[in-house]
């Protein structure tokens, strides 16, 4: 069996209300797409990222790995990291990789006649989630219907944006906990706009007052002395959790002492095969794994790893999963389930409805 073709298109999809967090605003997101065919089949994968990233895929990496066997993705995956050495395995590149070893996870899989999760090997048959929304740029009503109707629907956690105006942050979080009632866990998500001690001074009043359980990337990634001084100083039952621009296993092993849950995306952290190497160096720093984002994506491989808790059920990228793809899972008591009677993801690509939101790169 050889790879016979591999193609990239890139999609932008507006969002459905102005959007934004601690640090950036945005009105729109972008899914590069992959499809690598061997024979007459053909596995998916993708990423969020933007038309550069497209690019990349088509004249650097599509080139490199036709003609490979589909069946030895280390082969090509190890391929692929050498050929970005003098871009950088980080950011674009990073998410390059990541689109197209997540397509040959599906393509591999659907040759064998399997589900991904029975080809990885299953450790549970559905995966918890939480709702993640809450943006900054909402209003007190859109941030209560959003984080409330997740609860109503049977999600028992959910996460909101916190950090632009820190000023108001408070009464955002006691308007949330109003919304979800006493028996949702509460998490915040600061994309990095609070100071060290700015960051402290919340995490002890949201847990005190409202009972948040999980502080997301209070501090700036690179400022890993901050996160352990945070995590020896903040209040023991709030989680700190961090790792979404984390692109390689080095970068994960750093932060490994400065939080109490691990967060890897299989769209940025050269796909499936590293998010499975994270999954290991978890379970020997003894940490838990939090998926970041692309639900449908970390669906199957988030089943196959014993450090994985749970995932997030982004908005965003919930919408646009929906739009694109036949055989979405909905949730059913806050989870989710793989089919097992499907091979590869268990989904197919929807060109018809992605067709209006094509970009040319």
């Amino acid at each position: 069996m050889k790879i016979e073709e591999l193609r990239v298109a890139a999609y932008t999809v507006p969002t459905d209300a102005p959007e934004s967090d601690g640090t950036l605003c945005w009105d729109q997101t972008t899914l590069v797409l992959v499809q690598a065919r061997s024979g007459t089949t053909t596995g998916i994968g993708y990423t969020y990222a933007d038309t550069g990233t497209a690019r990349l895929i088509q004249d650097l990496l599509a080139p490199a790995v036709l003609g490979m066997d589909p069946m030895h993705i280390p082969e090509a995956w190890g391929k692929m990291i050498a050929l970005v050495r003098n871009l950088g395995c980080k950011g674009p590149g990073a998410m390059a990789i990541s689109a197209v070893d997540n397509a040959l996870w599906d393509l591999k899989a659907k040759l064998c006649s399997l589900p991904l999760v029975s080809l990885l090997g299953a450790c549970r048959k559905t995966l918890p989630i939480y709702g993640s929304g809450g943006f900054t740029s909402y209003s007190k009503e859109q941030l209560q219907r959003q984080l409330g109707g997740w609860a109503e629907q049977g999600l028992t956690r959910v996460k909101m944006k916190v950090g632009r105006h820190p000023g108001l942050d408070l009464q955002r979080v006691h308007a949330a906990r109003e919304a979800v009632g006493n028996n949702v866990e509460l998490f915040v998500d600061a994309n990095s706009a609070y100071s060290r001690k700015q960051a402290l001074y919340y995490m002890k009043l949201f847990a005190g007052e409202c009972d948040v359980r999980w502080m997301e990337q209070p501090l700036a990634p690179e400022d890993r002395a901050g996160m352990r001084w945070l995590r020896e100083h903040g209040p023991a039952r709030m989680e700190l959790a961090d790792g979404e621009y984390g692109y390689g296993l080095s970068s994960f092993r750093e932060m490994m002492d400065g939080v109490d849950v691990v967060m890897a995306d299989a769209t940025r952290c050269c796909g499936i095969t590293g998010f499975l190497k994270v999954g290991a160096l978890c379970e020997a720093f003894h940490l838990p794994l939090s998926a970041h984002c692309a639900p449908l994506l970390h669906l199957h491989p988030c089943c196959a790893l014993p450090a994985v808790r749970h995932a997030e059920y982004f908005h965003d990228h919930v919408r646009i999963e929906r739009l694109f793809f036949d055989g979405v899972p909905e949730p059913v008591h806050g989870e989710l389930a793989p089919n097992f009677s499907a091979p590869g993801l268990g989904i197919a690509f929807r060109p018809e409805a992605a067709e209006p939101f094509r970009q040319s790169f």
